[in-house]
């Protein structure tokens, strides 16, 4: 735990108690905050209060003696109007901060010097925090990762000059997070994404450009229009960046080619890194992710040869391109992260003679975008809300089955793509969000592991 000092003796307000909240909770209490705290879930109230935190509906406290409230990035802060709780805050101007926001005060007064990583992007930034995280390990470093990856940053072990703490960061994150000042920031890219939390997508790419902001090192990524503008903007500053790109050469950065990394000079570049066979990166989005690692790594002194060590032995992440295994000349991948188009794009421009489940709650502008990846498709199998409209944008050009359900589709998948004999991927990458069957994608991604795993060990 990282203990939060900068509010001891204060009262603060905590709303959110999933595990974030309550890990803030503690950390709070912890540093000698007196925290009331609070959730629209009463069983997460009453959870909180078997911890022994002090609970009580927010609407009743006397908002004059907070001094800020902490509020879990889940909830609306501004769009598509403020939380309840935000409004009452705001209303008494009573600052309005999250965990982030926390963790990057208490590293400024008791270890401004501990090396601070943070990484946002639309797509890639969980395995981008995953490989830097695998990458420092590896060159012997000590290595605390967390955030939005799945552990709470003041759950994290506490803070010391030597300890690296490698931190993904939600654009809901960053925006409770005002003064967030990394070692090295880094910005992958923007697409259409969370526009109902930030109103338009300037905004939100506005709201993640704050990364960089502060940073020593600015890694951007440049090959989208929001990256290339906040690189002008941050040049026009004259603020020095270190750009990133997998479509073109950028000078005084890093650029990833067909399999290869290079360190870009004014007019020289340096080869430096080969992903060939690495599985878990495979795909033109994971180079992307290779590229900002070895930049980020790189800054913080980790020679090449120890970075090409580090990239082999990188197992990957569960649901994002997770290579389950094999049966016949059949490869089995779990990409349920792939929650939007975007992200379905990037697993299907990885294989070939693809048989993909897809479907669930679906997002703005389904998947008529991905028609360009439709010649490598052999069959869809579709599941969910989605199917009837995922249905109508393959017909005529991709055969599918609708399945309803992911166990029904991966029975149907799987044994077409054995029937076949040749070489295929049976790939759910759903393109869609998965609350309509279940809690979120990890469960998602696990029931399908799960069945897939019961389909090979069959005789």
């Amino acid at each position: 735990m990282i203990p939060v000092t900068s509010f001891a003796g204060k009262t603060v307000a905590v709303f959110g108690l999933g595990g974030s909240g309550l890990a803030t909770c503690h950390a709070l209490i912890e540093g000698g905050a007196h925290v009331i705290a609070f959730d629209d879930d009463a069983r997460k109230v009453a959870q909180a209060a078997n911890t022994k935190v002090e609970t009580a509906d927010l609407r009743s406290i006397d908002w004059s003696k907070a001094a800020a409230l902490i509020l879990t990035p889940g909830v609306p802060l501004t769009h598509p109007q403020p939380h309840w709780s935000a409004q009452l805050a705001h209303d008494h101007g009573v600052e309005i901060i999250g965990d982030i926001e926390l963790f990057c005060r208490e590293r400024r007064n008791h270890a401004p010097d501990a090396p601070f990583v943070a990484i946002t992007g639309t797509n890639g930034k969980s395995t981008t925090t995953a490989l830097i995280a695998h990458l420092l390990r590896h060159a012997g470093r000590d290595v605390q990762m967390g955030g939005n990856i799945g552990v709470p940053v003041l759950s994290l072990a506490p803070l010391s000059p030597e300890r690296h703490y490698v931190i993904e960061c939600s654009s809901y994150q960053i925006d409770l997070a005002p003064s967030i000042d990394p070692t090295i920031g880094i910005m992958l890219n923007v697409t259409p994404d969370h526009i109902d939390r930030h109103g338009t997508i300037e905004n939100y790419a506005a709201v993640k450009s704050r990364i960089l902001g502060r940073a020593k090192v600015r890694i951007v990524g440049v090959d989208d229009e929001y990256g290339r503008g906040m690189a002008k903007n941050l040049m026009a500053m004259q603020r020095q960046i270190v750009p990133i790109s997998i479509k073109e050469i950028v000078p005084h950065g890093y650029v990833g080619g067909e399999h290869n990394i290079y360190r870009t000079g004014g007019s020289e570049a340096e080869d430096i890194a080969d992903l060939s066979g690495i599985g878990s990166l495979r795909g033109r989005h994971n180079m992307q992710n290779a590229v900002a690692a070895i930049a980020a790594c790189s800054a913080l002194g980790v020679d090449d040869k120890t970075l090409q060590e580090g990239l082999r032995s990188f197992p990957g992440l569960a649901h994002r391109m997770e290579q389950i295994g094999t049966k016949g000349a059949v490869l089995f991948v779990n990409d349920s992260k792939a929650t939007n188009a975007d992200s379905a794009a990037k697993a299907l421009a990885s294989f070939d003679n693809i048989y993909w489940i897809a479907g669930g709650l679906p997002k703005e502008g389904g998947i008529a975008g991905l028609a360009e990846f439709f010649p490598r498709i052999a069959k869809a199998y579709l599941i969910g809300q989605a199917a009837e409209d995922f249905a109508r944008t393959l017909e005529g050009r991709v055969p599918y089955a609708l399945c309803g359900t992911l166990d029904a589709a991966v029975e149907q998948a799987a044994r077409d793509a054995l029937a076949a004999g040749k070489p295929a991927a049976m790939l759910l990458s759903p393109a869609c969000a998965s609350f309509d069957q279940f809690p979120n994608f990890e469960v998602r991604g696990d029931r399908f592991r799960d069945l897939v795993k019961t389909f090979i060990n069959q005789t």
